[in-house]
C-alpha cells in the first residue's frame, strides 16, 4: 500500500453528486483500511461540506464547479472540498451550532458542528463574492 496518495474531482453543483463524492472519497481511502467508524466519520464530513457548497455557495445555480480534493501521507487524511459560489461574510459566526442563511428552507445549521464532530481538524477560508474552501483533517491510527 503506498503510504502517499492524492486524487481530485470535481463536478456540477448539483445534490445528486454529493452521493457521488461521498462514494469517491471512501473508496479512495479504503486504501487504508479504516474502521467503520473512521469510515462513517468521513462519509458524514464530505456529506456537509459537499452539501453546503451546493446549496449555501451555490444557491440552487446547478451549473457552479464543486472540486473534492484528497490526499493521505501514512495514516491523515486530508479531505479539501472547494467552490466558487458567493462565499461566507462570516466564518466564525457560520462556525456556530444552529447557524443558517436559508431561513425560509428546513435547514438545520449544524454542518459545521457535524464537521468537527467527524473529523480531527476543521478550517474555513472564504471570501463574499469568491467562494469557501474547507479543509478536513482526519488520523486512521487504529484505536
Amino acid at each position: 500500500m503506498p503510504k502517499k496518495n492524492e486524487m481530485q474531482i470535481q463536478f456540477f453543483s448539483q445534490s445528486i453528486n454529493e452521493a457521488f463524492a461521498r462514494v469517491a472519497i471512501s473508496s479512495f481511502i479504503s486504501q487504508l483500511d479504516p474502521t467503520v467508524e473512521q469510515l462513517y466519520d468521513i462519509k458524514m464530513a464530505v456529506s456537509e461540506a459537499v452539501t453546503n457548497a451546493i446549496i449555501h455557495g451555490y444557491q440552487g445555480h446547478e451549473e457552479g464547479l464543486v472540486v473534492v480534493k484528497c490526499s493521505y501521507e501514512g495514516n491523515e487524511v486530508v479531505i479539501t472540498i472547494i467552490d466558487q459560489g458567493k462565499g461566507i461574510k462570516s466564518v466564525e459566526e457560520a462556525m456556530q451550532p444552529l447557524y443558517t442563511t436559508s431561513l425560509e428552507e428546513e435547514r438545520a445549521g449544524l454542518g459545521f458542528t457535524v464537521m468537527q464532530e467527524m473529523m480531527d481538524e476543521v478550517e474555513v477560508c472564504s471570501h463574499p463574492g469568491a467562494g469557501t474552501t474547507v479543509k478536513m483533517k482526519k488520523s486512521l491510527e487504529q484505536q
